[in-house]
Order: structure tokens, then C-alpha cells, then sequence
């Protein structure tokens, strides 16, 4: 599914990547861990299309996507891949289902009506269908990282990637989102690449990667 093959990234004269290798199966779900400034995010970016290498390349699904341009990319980005990040990032002037049809509305396939449907149904499969109409700042963060994931979610993505999800989560919604990202790996059969602190996720997920000084120790 992921194959990342000799990735070196700098800047300046300070080196982040060292030469990553790495392979990640289809509907596996890997955590990377490591100490702050180890890579991770970095790498994250890498694999999903946000950051340019200096050297090597990122495979997606048999797609060598360092080599595609600009345009290519965007697409490949918006159709392949969906983000969840630590902070959530959602429009606040925008109600929970118009924050999670956008990324539909932008791939153009399918109608705004069809779009809508799809947000909804997605919503309500996160238990969120009494917020459909509300704004980030009427819903917990927990009910809007919710939304982030049903963002992620809504073009059916292959690939789900995540930077500490859970940071900003108290320990039950926590927990709760952790048990929500084996739930969709078993529904929707999507592979799953998270950056994370918590060692209660790494310990939960298929396999943890631990990286350290811009390269994979183990």
C-alpha cells in the first residue's frame, strides 16, 4: 500500500529525515512514535503529498507520488488521502456537515446534493447526527474532532493520515476516538499512519514505529 524508499529531508544545514524506509500493508493501522523533533511530522507531511523530499520516493497504492506535479497532486491528495490533525482545523464559520462536504464539493464528483447525503450519513455513523447544524464552537472537542474525522472520511479515502489526533482530548473521548479508527479500519478496510505521544494508541495499533534523530530505530 505505502512504500517510502530512501526519504531524506533538510533545512538548511540541519538534517530532519536520514534515509527512511518503510512499508505500511493495506487496512494496517501504524503508529509512529518518537520524542519531539524526531521526524515524525515531517515524514507524516512527506507521505501525505504536503511536503516535497530532497531525496528518495513515497508510493502510494503502486502511484510514485513525488513525481507527480502540482495539479496531479492536488487531485491524488484530495481523492487518496484524508487528514486528521491535533488542533481539528475545522471552518469555524461553517455548521458541522458544510465542514465535512467540503473536500467532497472540491473533488467534483458528485452533485451538492449527493454531497450533503454523504455528510450526513457519515455523521451519524460518528454519532453525531444531533450536530449536524451546529458550529465548532457550539460542539466539544471531542464532537469536533469528530467532524475532523468525518472530513477525512468523506471522499473515501485509502489512506487516513493523523497528527496526534488525541493531543487536545481528555482520557474518555481519548479512548473513544482511538476505538473509532479500528472500528473504520474494519469497516471501510482503510489504512490508518498516526503520529502520536500516546503510547495506550502505538501499544493498540497493528504496529508502532519508534523514530529518533530522523531515523527509524525499531
Amino acid at each position: 500500500m505505502i512504500k517510502i524508499q530512501s526519504i531524506h529531508k533538510s533545512y538548511g544545514d540541519v538534517e530532519i529525515l536520514k534515509g527512511i524506509n518503510l512499508e505500511v500493508n493495506n487496512a494496517e493501522i501504524v503508529s509512529i512514535v518518537g520524542k519531539s523533533g524526531a521526524g515524525k511530522t515531517t515524514l507524516l507531511q512527506i507521505i501525505g503529498t504536503l511536503l516535497k523530499p530532497d531525496a528518495g520516493f513515497v508510493e502510494i497504492n503502486g502511484t510514485n507520488v513525488t513525481s507527480l506535479n502540482e495539479r496531479d497532486l492536488s487531485h491524488f491528495r484530495n481523492q487518496k488521502l484524508g487528514f486528521v490533525f491535533q488542533n481539528h482545523q475545522l471552518l469555524p464559520e461553517f455548521t458541522a456537515v458544510e465542514n465535512v462536504m467540503l473536500p467532497a464539493l472540491i473533488c467534483k464528483n458528485l452533485s451538492r446534493k449527493q454531497c450533503e447525503s454523504r455528510a450526513k450519513e457519515l455523521l451519524d455513523f460518528l454519532n453525531l447526527g444531533h450536530r449536524l447544524n451546529h458550529k465548532p464552537d457550539q460542539m466539544s472537542g471531542g464532537e469536533q474532532q469528530r467532524v475532523a474525522v468525518a472530513r477525512a472520511l468523506v471522499n473515501s479515502p485509502e489512506v487516513i493520515l493523523a497528527d496526534e489526533p488525541s493531543g487536545n482530548l481528555d482520557t474518555h473521548n481519548k479512548q473513544d476516538l482511538h476505538n473509532l479508527f479500528f472500528e473504520l479500519r474494519d469497516k471501510f478496510k482503510q489504512t490508518f499512519v498516526i503520529v502520536t505521544h500516546d503510547m495506550g494508541l502505538a501499544q493498540m495499533s497493528d504496529r508502532s514505529i519508534t523514530m529518533q534523530d530522523g531515523m527509524i530505530v525499531k
